[in-house]
């Protein structure tokens, strides 16, 4: 350091600077990535979107899950798109992931009118599945956000991962936390990301427990439910139940509402409202749609930009279940 002079250094740490600037993932994404390829993806995209969640009302939170479930794994690759095979094995059939996630035909159909509509294979799955996590947000009355794009395709996924890093219906406040810090994300931004039980459905067995054996739960609401969920393992474990029993194909902030009154479905749910240090959060957008609305976009788009594939980097699958 003795030869150094002052003025080097500091030209040194600007440069330092500038790199650190330019080196985030997010800035190698862009709004108008296809626009000389493919300038018609974004209609395409919310056609399809709208026409499958008018098909099925609930296929608008499946896409949204699907997302999420993606990114919290290798980030948003694509991998949890790929299916199993004779000699792979992905995602799909993790502990989170099974009798969880859904709607993959419904991407699909979409990746097919884009092709059409781009005329060649240049919108990754990735990509496509970012833009239909918006769409249904938006189509289900919430908030609208830009969708930077120029994600590619992953060729491998990792079961193992999603085992590790998404969040189980089970798992404690500082569980939650912890994961979602692990992905850069802060208390607040979990609980607004949690959020997205404002729409959707769940399982009887991810819910019995709750609802026979748990004491922070509104007995209304408790005996509501076990109406459709018997007590024992096995038995209606498909039976599926609203995650926001207010609007469960509406997206708003009755979810947080339903945790103030003890009625969150899930034992992760709840534990954001039960004496622990994100109460304040909960009441905050339980009172204040917009502040939920807003934290809510913000996270989702820097959800987004966990650790995409760039450049060269994977490739523009033909089929989403499978590698090229």
């Amino acid at each position: 350091m003795a030869g150094i002079t002052k003025s080097t250094l500091c030209v040194g740490l600007l440069i330092m600077m500038m790199m650190a600037i330019s080196s985030p993932v997010s800035a190698q994404l862009s709004v108008s990535f296809y626009a000389n390829t493919c300038p018609s993806v974004f209609d395409t995209v919310r056609a399809a979107v709208r026409s499958a969640i008018n098909r099925e009302a609930r296929m608008g939170a499946s896409l949204l899950r699907l997302f999420f479930h993606d990114c919290f794994v290798n980030g948003c690759d694509g991998g949890v798109l790929l299916a199993d095979t004779g000699s792979f094995v992905g995602e799909q059939t993790a502990a989170p992931n099974q009798n969880s996630i859904r709607g993959f035909s419904v991407i699909d159909t979409i990746k097919a009118q884009v092709d059409r509509a781009c005329g060649r294979v240049v919108v990754s799955c990735a990509d496509i599945l970012a833009i239909a996590a918006r769409d249904s947000v938006v189509e289900l009355g919430g908030p609208s956000y830009s969708v930077p794009l120029g994600r590619r395709d992953a060729r491998t996924a990792s079961r193992d991962g999603a085992n590790t890093n998404l969040p189980a219906f089970f798992d404690d406040l500082n569980t939650l936390i912890q994961l979602f810090s692990n992905k850069g994300f802060t208390a607040r931004e979990m609980v607004a990301l949690s959020g997205a039980h404002t729409v959707g459905q769940a399982r009887c067995d991810k819910f019995r427990d709750r609802i026979y054996n748990e004491t922070n739960i509104d007995p209304a609401f408790a005996a509501s439910r076990r109406a459709t969920c018997p007590r024992a393992t096995g038995s209606g474990d498909g039976n599926l139940a609203p995650l926001d029993p207010q609007s469960p194909n509406r997206f708003g902030n009755n979810y947080y509402q339903a945790l103030l009154n003890r009625r969150g479905l899930l034992s992760s749910d709840q534990v954001l409202f039960n004496g622990g240090s994100t109460d304040s959060i909960v009441t905050t957008y339980s009172n204040d749609a917009n502040a939920f609305s807003t934290d809510f976009a913000n996270a989702m788009v820097k959800m987004g930009n966990l650790s995409p594939l760039t450049g060269t980097q994977g490739e523009i699958r033909t089929n989403c279940a499978r590698i090229n």
